[in-house]
């Protein structure tokens, strides 16, 4: 699922330039609504976190998404044309609908370690698709700054830090919990993918 993400073509045009604006502008806009629900998943979270340091560290990125991410959209809205109100009154596409719903589901569920693998992908993915296309590059300098966001050091920090405790999680548990969590954390990597092609194929619900 990695390899389909890393060859798909929205990402492939945001690496080599090409990618429409149109297709970026539809993307940036479901990623605000996205990223607005994955704040609350992260907070669900930490209200269940196993510890004090897991309570500060998913109560500390929960605003960090609400607040670094928005300063960046807000950064693209204005390049792109876009007004906050138009994004209010812009629903969610079906893909983005059913990924925030499966993340927020999850970190609601009855099993810490199955929320934490659900939310798990977004941090990973981006992480891996931003250094890979940082060593691409881009001649693009809007699609360079999206890049440069999710490459640099600071952020991969954040990264490590939740894979270091979903290993140590995932040791102590027993194999049926793991495996449930296993399948969360494959299933929010699909929705991964689906994102990229939500953007690509700019989706839309069926009229009426």
């Amino acid at each position: 699922m990695y390899a389909a993400i890393l060859e798909h073509p929205f990402l492939r045009g945001l690496a080599d330039g090409s990618l429409e604006r149109e297709r970026f502008r539809f993307y940036v806009v479901q990623d605000a609504h996205f990223l607005r629900e994955y704040a609350r998943a992260l907070s669900a979270l930490a209200a269940r976190a196993p510890g004090e340091r897991e309570i500060v560290m998913f109560n500390r990125h929960a605003a960090e998404v609400l607040q670094a991410e928005r300063s960046l959209h807000e950064s693209f809205f204005e390049e792109l044309g876009l007004t906050e109100e138009f994004v209010a009154r812009t629903p969610m596409a079906p893909s983005a609908l059913a990924y925030t719903s499966f993340v927020r589901a999850s970190a609601h569920g009855d099993s810490f370690l199955e929320g934490l693998c659900a939310v798990l992908p977004c941090y990973w993915i981006y992480w891996e698709v931003g250094s890979e296309l940082a060593r691409r590059g881009s001649p693009d300098p809007l699609y360079a700054r999206w890049i440069e966001a999710y490459s640099g050091e600071e952020f991969e920090a954040v990264v490590r830090d939740v894979i270091r405790l979903t290993d140590g999680l995932g040791a102590d548990v027993g194999a049926v919990e793991r495996r449930r969590a296993a399948e969360r954390f494959v299933t929010a990597a699909r929705y991964e993918w689906m994102f990229w092609e939500m953007g690509w194929s700019c989706e839309r619900w069926p009229p009426g």
